[in-house]
């Protein structure tokens, strides 16, 4: 995974974690599943490096 991806697939999971926390303590439920979205966009970043890692090493 470059460097550069999986430090903006890190930082998107973050993001989303916090917002989904705050949302949830603010009683905020688009917040709180805008952060539950976030987290999803990092994970599938992160899923499509490791898919390209796999090709690269083979």
């Amino acid at each position: 995974m470059s460097g550069d991806e999986k430090t903006k697939a890190h930082v998107e999971q973050a993001k989303g974690k916090v917002k989904e926390a705050m949302g949830r303590m603010a009683g905020n439920e688009r917040m709180t599943a805008d952060g539950h979205a976030d987290q999803a966009k990092g994970n599938v970043r992160q899923a499509k490096e490791d898919v390209k890692d796999t090709f690269r090493r083979h």
